[in-house]
């Protein structure tokens, strides 16, 4: 443990980017009197989102299922009665990487038969140069501060005596995300496409924080303030 005087000091960094991917939840649904045929219809609507979702080739990066699910709808909610319609859910998760396309792609999804679309949420890779970059920018921050106040003291930075994560992340999205719902008798046979949405890839924004602490030169305290 050495006997000279320690400056801790925290850096901060906050930097702005581009978002690089954008998640859309796609939500199918069928509700029929017969459990067969609302499994039968919900496989026809799933498989008419997922081939409109691979038409667009590699603008979309991922397509995923999410979970599925047949509920029977009772006649009665307190008690049991006898099943009055059972219901099927498809959820998909979909990730696009061309922004260009995304309106044009939430329109036609959320113009399908009982379908629901949820997003976009704009994103950042997790291995986004952007949090390397912040924390870069919070370390020369603390080297910064440290540096400032020990010229202040009159002396001078010797050695890092350790540098620790204190945080870095992306901030959370303030506004809600679009939610589109389609009518469940769809559009009617013949019509033509919806018209794109237009929408703006939302700012992502990456605090990190770091905490540091130097060893430093005896500081002249008698020295005149500069």
């Amino acid at each position: 443990m050495t006997d000279g005087p320690f400056i801790c000091v925290r850096g901060e960094a906050v930097v702005e980017a581009e978002p690089e991917i954008a998640r859309l939840s796609v939500h199918v649904q069928s509700q029929e009197g017969d459990r067969r045929k609302a499994l039968d219809r919900l496989t026809e609507r799933n498989q008419r989102c997922l081939e409109l979702v691979r038409s667009y080739g590699e603008a979309v990066e991922k397509v995923e299922t999410g979970g599925l699910s047949i509920t029977p709808l009772l006649k009665y909610k307190r008690r049991e009665g006898d099943v009055r319609a059972y219901r099927g859910t498809v959820w998909i998760k979909v990730t696009v990487v061309d922004f260009g396309v995304l309106g044009e792609l939430v329109a036609r999804l959320g113009d399908l038969e009982r379908t629901y679309v949820n997003g976009p949420d704009w994103e950042l890779r997790r291995d986004s140069d952007v949090y390397r970059r912040a924390a870069r920018q919070a370390a020369h921050e603390a080297v910064g501060r440290a540096r400032s106040y020990a010229e202040a003291l009159g002396a001078q930075l010797t050695g890092l005596v350790e540098l620790s994560d204190e945080g870095l992340g992306r901030d959370q999205n303030i506004r809600g995300p679009v939610t589109l719902a389609a009518a469940y008798g769809g559009a009617p046979g013949g019509a033509e496409e919806p018209e794109p949405i237009d929408l703006e890839p939302e700012t992502q924004v990456v605090r990190a924080t770091v905490e540091a602490r130097f060893t430093a030169t005896s500081p002249d305290l008698d020295a005149p303030l500069g």
